[in-house]
């Protein structure tokens, strides 16, 4: 259920829903740029959170004098959104000021082919322009097929991502019945996230000088990159241009759906052949019963290192070509498991762990240039700061913020180009000069800083708690603008996803502080038991036991709130949350001992026996719920978890609930959130539901977050204000 892998779709979705502006030319009338939205007051807003720009993927020139860089922005009015590209200069003494970035126009994804020429992708397709934005050239012609693309080294090749029919689960409708819309459905893995699969990507080798094109893996069933959110990052070339190394899980229906079991592969170009990297040749898969995991199954660590039965992916060659790293997790079936970071030597085949003293996730890294230093990102204590270790894997911090830090890129001169937001801003690029023990970042784009600087200031704080098994909690406290501690205000305790998602210093468009306390709240935001960021001993206490001690967790962080912090009203309790979160507070509404005055769930799971079968990534409820409800002899774990559901509780129910879902959510399926709701109703109590038809597990299009912001806090006012 974890979801919080690299995310590019929402502003391609929506563009498709009204006609946009031509990729041949800069800019016109048809093109959503920056808002010029002028408050009414200080108080952040849905609209002007709408308002705001979303700076994306972004790529530094050879010669690293300037950076190009794309940004979404969204049309309420019209219901849709584009992306478009911008270029500033990186100065070496100085930052570039906010004016001096160029608009190029429509297009994403930018990739700097020399210090004057950009390819970009734009309507599904490959072009390239000037640094000025000049002289568009569309590059490939596949009828808006390109998903993502990738330039060899020596740009004669091109990698691009292309969907290709898939009919070994859903079977292939008869060519005389045009019009039936009925699939007729062999195996599990039918549909993943909200759309049926009746197609995969495949990556494809693009020669730019003959135009011949070739799928690297043809004829086979598999994925790559993996769906649902996999992208480009998942695909990699050799310095010399002759090898790619691609990520690819090589299972279809039923083995698919109960494995993470994901390989780095290496394919040589010329002879199209390709090499497993993480397993040997000969290697036999461990059977796995499909209602067991493997941490049922007798594991041996050791093979474990050898065979990376887990998820691996995102592979990056060294400089000097010799190293492939990748993130690797260790164990099958388990997609929260600690994300390590991998090299192999190509030389030696020997590979090695090197952020093995660091007791959390990497989630993003990049090569120095010296082939030996890697840096790297990482939730630790609620903040994603930067890290730097070698290949004898020696860790040092180098970032101490209180906020989180995105993707990285090196750039010529040896600094980092970087992400950074926090609850109260939303993403900039910044420039990080790296040291031997620190690294001193300069904001090098302000893409909001004319709607954030007519608001007023949030604040926040982490505070420690107890916990009822004697250990100590983290909980972020966010106080709302114009703060007043002699008051007391409504406080809503924030139920994580994941359920291993780090409550760290994120930056939402629907789940977002800022406008939470802006609108009078003050928030309690617990770093739960199994979130990361705490080592994994505190995160791995959830598995099985997801109403066990993580329940009573949020119960301590709120308690202790209003205990100890005088601003806390605890006659004005709200719970809120989504997916995992949503499930807690279906939880909590029947455990709550009359803390809370109202609930607001999103897509969360309310009946856990039909979750188990409900969801299309069936490896998730194996390793979770421990084990499936038919089994006559589950784990204790597991029976605990189904005779803890929450939907079993409904009659304890005594508080008004808010349920909001998207039915193409086919994670936690939209029959939950009704159900919920019916339960509420047919219980005499007070409940609404906001229900999405085209929205997923997420709400994309922007008149529907609007209507989600709005009917969440017309909800939270009823009751709490």
């Amino acid at each position: 259920m974890k979801t919080t892998l690299k995310i590019l779709s929402a502003s391609a979705i929506l563009a498709t829903v009204a006609p946009l502006t031509s990729c041949t030319q800069g800019t016109d009338t048809d093109l959503i740029t920056r808002s010029d939205i002028t408050l009414a007051s200080d108080t952040l807003t849905p609209e002007a959170l709408w308002a705001m720009g979303r700076i994306g993927a972004y790529d530094v020139s050879p010669d690293g004098s300037k950076v190009a860089y794309q940004v979404s922005y969204y049309s309420v009015e019209q219901n849709r959104s584009n992306t478009v590209l911008y270029v500033r200069p990186i100065c070496s003494d100085s930052v570039a000021t906010n004016n001096e970035e160029t608009l190029l126009g429509l297009g994403s994804s930018p990739v700097w082919l020399s210090d004057d020429k950009l390819a970009f992708a734009c309507k599904g397709e490959v072009w390239s322009m000037s640094a000025s934005g000049k002289a568009r050239k569309q590059l490939t012609h596949t009828d808006g097929a390109v998903e993502g693309f990738l330039f060899s080294p020596d740009q004669q090749k091109v990698i691009i991502i292309k969907q290709v029919p898939f009919h070994d689960i859903i079977k292939e409708r008869p060519a005389d019945l045009p019009q039936a819309d009925g699939r007729v459905i062999t195996d599990l893995m039918y549909r993943h996230w909200d759309h049926y699969v009746e197609s995969i990507p495949h990556p494809f080798v693009l020669d730019l000088n003959s135009g011949e094109e070739f799928d690297i893996l043809e004829g086979q069933p598999f994925e790559s990159p993996m769906e649902p959110f996999g992208g480009i990052e998942q695909l990699a070339w050799s310095p010399d241009s002759k090898t790619i190394a691609y990520t690819c899980r090589t299972k279809t229906g039923l083995a698919m759906s109960i494995s993470t079991d994901s390989d780095i592969f290496l394919f040589d170009v010329e002879a199209r052949t390709a090499q497993n990297l993480c397993k040997p040749e000969g290697y036999v898969e461990p059977q796995i019963e499909p209602t067991k995991t493997m941490k049922y199954q007798e594991v041996n660590a050791e093979d474990n290192l050898a065979n990376n039965p887990g998820y691996d992916q995102n592979p990056k060659f060294s400089p000097d070509g010799r190293y492939v790293a990748w993130l690797s997790m260790p164990r099958n079936g388990y997609e929260a498991d600690r994300q390590r970071l991998c090299i192999h030597d190509l030389q030696t085949s020997e590979k090695r762990y090197v952020t093995e003293s660091f007791d959390s996730n990497v989630d993003d890294f990049v090569w120095g240039a010296d082939s030996h230093t890697l840096y790297y990102i990482g939730v630790w204590h609620a903040t994603v700061n930067l890290y730097r270790t070698d290949l004898e894997g020696n860790v040092v911090q180098l970032t101490n913020d209180q906020a989180d830090w995105g993707a990285l890129q090196l750039i010529p001169d040896g600094r980092l180009l970087m992400e950074r937001h926090d609850f109260f801003h939303p993403a900039d690029l910044y420039l990080v000069g790296v040291g031997d023990s620190s690294a001193l970042a300069t904001q090098l784009t302000h893409e909001n800083d004319h709607i954030l600087s007519q608001l007023a200031p949030g604040s926040s704080e982490p505070r420690w708690c107890p916990t009822t098994d004697g250990q100590q909690q983290l909980y972020w406290v966010i106080k709302p603008p114009h703060f007043d501690p002699s008051k007391k205000y409504p406080t809503l305790l924030f139920c994580e996803g994941g359920p291993q998602s780090p409550v760290s210093q994120f930056w939402s468009y629907r789940w977002n502080f800022y406008i939470m306390a802006s609108q009078g709240y003050v928030i309690i935001a617990p770093n739960r038991r199994g979130l990361p960021g705490f080592g994994q001993e505190w995160l791995e206490e959830i598995s099985g036991d997801w109403t066990g001690q993580c329940m009573r967790d949020y119960l301590s962080a709120i308690d202790d709130a209003c205990d100890n912090l005088p601003f806390v009203d605890r006659d004005r309790l709200g719970a809120v949350g989504a997916s995992f979160g949503g499930f807690s507070v279906y939880y909590l509404a029947g455990h709550h001992d009359h803390r809370f005055k109202c609930f607001i769930s999103h897509d969360g799971a309310f009946n856990l026996e039909a979750m188990y079968t409900e969801t299309e990534e069936n490896w998730f409820s194996n390793w979770e719920y421990d084990d499936a409800y038919w089994n006559r002899d589950m784990t204790a774990n597991a029976r605990k978890t189904y005779e803890n559901s929450p939907h079993r509780f409904v009659d304890k129910w005594d508080t008004p609930i808010l349920c909001i879902h998207g039915e193409k959510d086919y994670r936690i399926n939209a029959t939950q959130g009704m159900s919920a709701f019916n339960a509420a109703r047919m219980r005499g109590i007070e409940a609404e539901l906001l229900l999405f038809p085209e929205e997923n597990h997420w709400v994309l299009h922007p008149q529907n977050g609007i209507l989600w912001q709005r009917t969440y806090f017309d909800w939270l006012a009823r009751w709490l204000k």
